[in-house]
């Protein structure tokens, strides 16, 4: 009984090793997925994402089991997030917290700035989550859901540069230009 109480402490982080998702993953996956969410992904929706060329999966190991996963796709200038969840005996113990700081250290000035990612207008939790880590809304999609009439917020993170990291830019936009 003590352990189910420690297990909701928001006070403890559960260290987390996030690596890329590989194929025998997808039973925990799965599990996950189908006790996050009222129209969860099927394996094959998993494995069609994940065949596409700039889409990406990582996955949140504590003691060698899956505790939590994103799906991702990369774009030109941005990363959007396509399923994200964690276990729900994990869930406020920093765990997506971890996920998201592995992907933001992937954004840059020059590069891709920004982070995407549709929440549902009725999932509360996580857009208190995604606003506490820096997201905003910056729109509402209408009738967004093939799966219901419900609406999305459409969430954006915007990568701001180091002091360091805007002089460097500068410094080598003026060298480039000097020849």
């Amino acid at each position: 009984m003590e352990e189910r109480r420690m297990i909701g402490s928001p006070k403890l982080q559960v260290p987390v090793h996030i690596r890329w998702m590989i194929r025998r993953d997808m039973p925990e996956v799965l599990a996950i997925e189908g006790q996050s969410f009222e129209f969860p992904w099927s394996e094959e929706d998993f494995v069609r994402c994940l065949r596409q060329r700039n889409c990406i999966g990582m996955v949140a190991e504590h003691h060698e089991r899956v505790i939590g996963f994103m799906i991702y796709e990369l774009h030109r200038n941005r990363l959007h997030i396509l399923n994200f969840a964690v276990h729900r005996d994990l869930q406020r113990r920093r765990v997506g917290e971890q996920m998201l700081r592995k992907l933001v250290s992937k954004l840059s000035p020059q590069r891709r700035n920004k982070i995407m990612l549709e929440v549902r207008e009725t999932n509360l939790s996580a857009q208190l989550f995604f606003r506490e880590m820096g997201f905003r809304a910056i729109s509402l999609l209408r009738d967004f859901y093939e799966d219901t009439t419900e609406d999305a917020y459409l969430m954006q993170y915007r990568y701001v540069a180091t002091p360091a990291e805007a002089e460097e830019a500068v410094t080598s936009r003026i060298s480039r230009l000097a020849g």
